[in-house]
């Protein structure tokens, strides 16, 4: 498959909007129109940290995107990317496309500081981890989450 990794513009709503419903389904959250705007409009605005970047096929259809932001690290004095959302059609599965979303991450990355790329995932999430594995170091930092 020939695809193209490029940042998600303001014509892509509708082809990023498939996508982030996949997401929100596989990770068993619901996903209405209002929250869809409003997470439309953070990768949008410039003065919002959250961007997107798409894999885009031959004919135009985006098929893989990756939600990311810039993070400051203060341990190491550098500026790094947290990548939020990573998300491959399960019909382009296989391809790279996820290799390649996080690699367009990466080079973000290295544009903005010396710092790298950081995730997380769900622990059951195995065939994704197969590709995270051989693109990063697991660590041993253990996630808390305190509800709102």
């Amino acid at each position: 498959m020939n695809y193209e990794i490029r940042s998600a513009g303001d014509d892509d709503f509708f082809g990023w909007l498939p996508l982030f419903e996949a997401y929100c389904r596989f990770y068993e959250t619901e996903l209405d129109d209002a929250k869809a705007l409003i997470v439309w409009n953070w990768i949008r605005d410039e003065s919002e940290p959250l961007q997107a970047a798409l894999a885009v096929d031959e004919e135009g259809r985006p098929v893989g995107l990756a939600h990311y932001r810039a993070v400051p690290n203060s341990l190491t004095a550098t500026r790094g990317m947290y990548l939020d959302d990573l998300y491959v059609d399960e019909s382009a599965r296989g391809s790279g496309i996820g290799r390649s979303l996080i690699e367009f991450v990466h080079a973000r990355a290295a544009e903005i500081g010396q710092g790298g790329v950081s995730w997380i995932t769900a622990d059951d999430n195995a065939p994704a981890q197969q590709v995270y594995d051989q693109l990063a170091k697991r660590t041993s930092w253990v996630t808390y989450e305190m509800d709102a």
